[in-house]
């Protein structure tokens, strides 16, 4: 090219990057006219002139300082608040060049005019992402509204789709997402990666990479959640950023207007709907509204009332303890996991708390008193309605006893012997089939209450009881009036004083027919047992043929782009012994490879069964481009909810052949084994519980990158299990054994299996890939 059309290409190039600053200089210039013209005001009030002179002064001084004029004002306005803006603008003054420390003012502040100027929160979201978080990298904000039952509902969004908005309007309470963790945590979560943390939220399949949840509040109760995405994966924020987003989000916490009805309850307002509601109880309540400090922060509850049955458990009177301070009152509620922990919680997100029994500890002359309560605390309005019940050990033991004996169906009795008075318990009127109010029957008129043909037994009964006086025993049919028969065991006792004066006769009733008619039962299933141990010799069979028929013992090796795959399957050498272990190899459409292995606890038809679906549900859920953590939760609501009575471990991999990364999940079973230059170790003991055992479940992920002449290896516990040794033992005599160089993939794994054969005749999984 010719050296002429070099320099015109040159000048081309400075004049549009000369128009480039331009105007983005008369964009900023624009978007800070506000900030400007409040910095002007500053200088009117301090310097006592006109805004000429303020103006004249504010561009003199900027040309000192070799700033420019909006970078200046953010200063000004910064030493004038002295807020939470300018704390966090300073800190970055410490740590950060000083062009980029007024950058971050200028943005600050220029967000902070955009809210304060914006007609409702979807605006808000705009001016956030525009001026603030659009320069730090971000490309879309959500801004939650957290309801009274601590929903969630987008208040507004920039960035993301408005279908994504359609769909993401409301949050259910309970439901799981990256701004109810923040909600439910009350503090900054920060997401490296939003494919890693598996948690569902508003656009998180087009911007998967870096989330952060911050929670909105003032006071000490959130009033929502601040979302900022990222479209690439985040390296850990330094805490200048993190404070940068935390006062964004305190600016976010006042343009969310409270719902209908949440206005904040004034103390004392003895006509409040909270204090009436309180006084309506039958349990003592207790009123709390949020006492806050000059800067706005919840530093304690102030009890404002206390309804008519209130106690409290130190013995003051009521009227000193309402006006007084939550902690002043009760000092030792203060503490982690205490009740003071819960009422805040409660007062923050909304979520209300119950506790059946719950221990309160409080001070009497300076000494520690326990109690034992059951406390229910629930947001109402801008306060806390807290109600708790100090439980009488002595009557809940009266009533515990009275559970036994309904559950026990005994019915108790005694017979004054002076008085001749006779008491039943209510039990005992029910085995008669009579009402309360009708007279309780004798224990010498037994015999016309029982079957004809145990009238000899109760004779027998009744002589050794009354004419011999020692306790006695009898199993009788009684006979009630409403023609139903029961079967009853009877026990008495004399009572005698010091000089053997027959006092009273003491005894129970207890029903028994559901277990005479079980012993009846019993012997008819006594003469079913041939027939029920051929039918399970049958089913044992079925298990058998479905379990060869989804994975053989031998199956060949297998190539998917840049790995081999070898399997081996050694079932147990009992029949009735068969169970549910699994392994899956599989390329999905996304390219990706899913392997896998398994084990369902127990043997026979419902471990193979349940194998089988687990197998399959987890080749689906794997189409999804779910990642392993994701597909390990949505198993576990698969084992949970479709399977009865069935557990399971499993381990799952996927393997990008691009990236040569593979993502890996447990759920309760053994980490995966890399072979890397002839030597065998285990991958991390990352976090997971086995499938079935809670209905919801986090599961960690982790992540290696695969070599060249790597192998990995994956098992089920049938191949190392033994009676005469630890686990711990017989895993480093399987990674000895890994360890052992082998000519090729297949033959590494015919080694692993005749060289750690278990004893306790398990199936057995093994999956081999090697990386060429």
């Amino acid at each position: 090219m010719p050296e002429g059309e070099h320099a015109g290409i040159g000048r081309l190039a400075a004049t549009i990057e000369r128009l480039r600053r331009e105007v983005q200089e008369a964009q900023q210039a624009a978007d800070g006219r506000a900030l400007i013209e409040l910095a002007r005001g500053i200088l009117i009030e301090r310097l006592q002139c006109g805004p000429t002179q303020a103006a004249q002064q504010l561009a003199t001084l900027a040309e000192e300082a070799g700033v420019s004029p909006l970078e200046l004002a953010a200063d000004l306005i910064n030493q004038a608040a002295r807020d939470r803006l300018a704390a966090v603008a300073s800190e970055f003054l410490v740590e950060a060049p000083p062009g980029e420390t007024r950058s971050s003012a200028v943005r600050l502040r220029a967000a902070e005019t955009g809210i304060v100027h914006a007609p409702d929160t979807q605006a808000v979201a705009v001016s956030l992402l525009e001026h603030a978080l659009g320069p730090l990298g971000a490309t879309a904000v959500a801004v939650w509204a957290a309801g009274p039952d601590a929903s969630l509902s987008l208040a507004g969004y920039a960035g993301f789709s408005s279908e994504e908005a359609r769909r993401w309007h409301y949050v259910p309470p309970g439901v799981t997402t990256a701004a109810r963790k923040a909600l439910t945590d009350r503090s900054t979560v920060w997401f490296d990666s939003l494919r890693h943390a598996g948690l569902p939220t508003i656009g998180h399949r087009h911007l998967s990479g870096g989330r952060v949840t911050v929670p909105a509040g003032t006071g000490g109760r959130l009033l929502g959640v601040l979302e900022i995405a990222w479209p690439h994966d985040l390296e850990p924020p330094s805490p200048q950023i993190r404070k940068q987003v935390e006062a964004l989000a305190e600016l976010v916490a006042h343009t969310l207007e409270a719902p209908s009805g949440e206005l904040p309850v004034p103390a004392g307002d003895a006509y409040s709907e909270l204090v009436d509601l309180a006084d309506g109880l039958h349990d003592p309540a207790l009123v709390l509204t949020p006492h806050l400090d000059g800067q706005g922060h919840l530093v304690d509850f102030h009890i404002s009332h206390a309804n008519g049955p209130f106690l409290d458990p130190a013995g003051r009177p009521r009227g000193e303890v309402v006006g007084t301070m939550l902690l002043e009152t009760y000092p030792l509620l203060a503490g982690d996991g205490g009740i003071y922990e819960k009422v805040q919680h409660v007062y923050a997100t909304g979520e209300p708390f119950r506790a059946d029994r719950m221990a309160l500890t409080t001070l009497v002359d300076q000494v520690p008193l326990s109690v034992v309560m059951r406390l229910s605390l629930s947001r109402q309005g801008g306060g806390v309605l807290v109600v708790w019940a100090i439980l009488d050990e002595t009557t809940r033991l009266a009533r515990l006893l009275q559970h036994a004996q309904r559950l026990g169906r005994i019915g108790g009795f005694e017979e004054d012997a002076v008085l001749g008075e006779i008491t039943w318990n209510e039990q005992l009127f029910e085995l008669y089939g009579l009402e309360r109010s009708a007279a309780p029957i004798p224990i010498d008129r037994l015999a016309e209450h029982a079957h004809p043909d145990d009238v000899p037994e109760v004779g027998r009964f009744l002589r050794a009881l009354l004419h011999h006086r020692r306790p006695a025993s009898l199993t009788f049919r009684l006979q009630r009036a409403d023609g139903i028969s029961r079967h009853i065991r009877v026990i008495a006792e004399p009572v005698f004083d010091d000089r053997a004066t027959l006092l009273a006769i003491r005894g129970a009733f207890q029903d028994i027919s559901a277990q005479h008619w079980t012993e009846v039962a019993l012997a008819a299933t006594q003469d079913q047992l041939v027939q029920t141990e051929q039918q399970a010799a049958e089913q044992n069979r079925l298990a058998l043929q479905l379990q060869q028929a989804i994975m053989p013992p031998t199956r060949g090796p297998m190539d998917a782009f840049d790995l081999q795959i070898a399997v081996r399957y050694r079932p147990a050498e009992k029949e009735h012994l068969v169970g549910g272990d699994w392994y899956d190899a599989i390329v999905l459409p996304s390219k990706q490879i899913l392997l896998s292995v398994g084990d369902v606890a127990g043997h026979g038809i419902e471990a193979a069964t349940g194998m089988v679906i687990l197998r399959n549900a987890l080749r689906g859920l794997a189409v999804t481009g779910a990642g392993p953590a994701q597909l390990m939760s949505w198993l576990n609501l698969v084992t949970h909810q479709m399977i009865d009575n069935i557990t399971a471990t499993a381990v799952c991999a996927l393997y990008n052949p691009e990236t040569r990364v593979l993502r890996w999940a447990r759920a309760g079973h053994l980490p995966p084994i890399l072979i890397r230059e002839d030597r065998a170790a285990e991958l991390p003991m990352i976090g997971g519980i086995l499938l079935g055992a809670v209905s919801e479940a986090d599961f960690e992920e982790g992540r290696i990158e695969l070599q060249r002449e790597d192998t990995l290896l994956m098992y089920t516990d049938g191949l190392i299990e033994r009676t005469d040794t630890t686990l711990e033992d017989a895993q480093r005599h399987l990674l000895v054994s890994a360890s052992r160089r082998a000519p090729s993939l297949e033959e590494r794994l015919d080694h692993l299996l005749a060289n750690n054969r278990s004893d306790t005749d398990d199936d057995t999984c093994l999956i081999g890939v090697g990386l060429r």
